[in-house]
């Protein structure tokens, strides 16, 4: 019997949740990756699945199985790939998962360039502030920031980007221009909610080498960041945005600036920067393509992002 395509089929049918979502992956079809499934079980002469219509457990033996087998199908898979791209270019699908905003901004305009570059890859972009399963959902690299980092991931930071407090000039007209953090718990301060775990993104700045939080005064709360920066371009109060969303509206007079240091050096505070980082779920999605992807976009952010 054809014992590694048995051992693919119940691996990722255990990452996956069911044998149907296995053989969608792999290109099968769900009885045909069920049959690989019963011929692996009768080669070993154990169960290693309990299947119902609805449901799917491991026995104990399979449990045991699966914690010797589950790195094999993707050795397999980093193998071939080793194997094969010292004689052809990087291809296939490439999903990355980006949080909206940089996605937007950064990368959207980057991945044509790429594309010209690998045309044998073809580039899923998932836009989203939620977490991403990179089984679950075949995501091969997610571009976080700091706050969405997991454990067992490998995560490298690719960037520290600039973050500036922002109001429109009617609003600082109407309600004044804060020069201090500590004076935000007075002002209408637009906040973004962070999907993962429904709590605020936190409004850090540093003085004196320490870091410390804002006490700010929520009046307008979004998930979505762009939303924040038309709610404060429209006068609806302070807000907190990355430099790749607020350059263009700054240069255009729409929103100022708040607490730069020259402002008021005596009482100025650090605006606490945004790190982004390229993530993937473990050294096996090291391949070609993401490496190329990794090398490449580390190169076309700007220098400035880099420090």
């Amino acid at each position: 019997m054809d014992t590694l395509r048995g051992i693919e089929s119940f691996v990722k049918a255990v990452e996956l949740g069911s044998i149907a979502a296995a053989a969608k992956r792999m290109g099968i079809s769900a009885a045909a990756a069920s049959q690989n499934i019963a011929r692996l079980e009768t080669y070993l002469g154990v169960r290693l699945l309990i299947r119902t219509t609805r449901s799917m457990a491991l026995t104990e033996s399979g449990e045991i199985y699966y914690e010797k087998v589950r790195s094999i199908v993707s050795e397999i898979s980093e193998a071939n790939t080793a194997v094969t791209s010292l004689t052809s270019e990087p291809q296939g699908r490439l999903c990355i998962a980006s949080t909206a905003a940089f996605g937007r901004h950064v990368l959207a305009p980057l991945i044509p360039e790429f594309n010209l570059c690998f045309p044998r890859i073809a580039i899923e972009l998932m836009t989203t502030d939620r977490n991403v399963d990179h089984i679950q959902e075949a995501v091969d690299i997610s571009i976080r920031i700091k706050q969405q980092l997991e454990d067992g991931m490998v995560a490298r930071k690719i960037a520290t980007i600039p973050t500036h407090f922002c109001a429109a000039p009617s609003y600082l007209e109407r309600a004044g221009r804060p020069t201090t953090p500590e004076e935000l718990r007075h002002h209408d301060c637009l906040v973004f909610r962070v999907p993962v775990d429904g709590r605020f993104l936190r409004w850090g700045f540093i003085r004196d080498g320490l870091r410390f939080e804002a006490d700010v005064r929520a009046t307008m709360i979004s998930d979505d960041i762009d939303v924040l920066a038309h709610l404060a371009v429209a006068g609806g109060g302070i807000t907190r945005l990355a430099a790749f969303v607020s350059n263009p509206f700054i240069a255009s007079g729409q929103l100022e600036t708040l607490f730069l240091q020259n402002e008021n050096a005596q009482v100025s505070a650090e605006i606490e920067p945004l790190d982004i980082y390229f993530c993937v779920r473990d050294r096996h999605q090291l391949t070609s393509k993401t490496r190329a992807f990794m090398e490449y976009l580390v190169k076309a952010i700007p220098e400035e992002w880099k420090r």
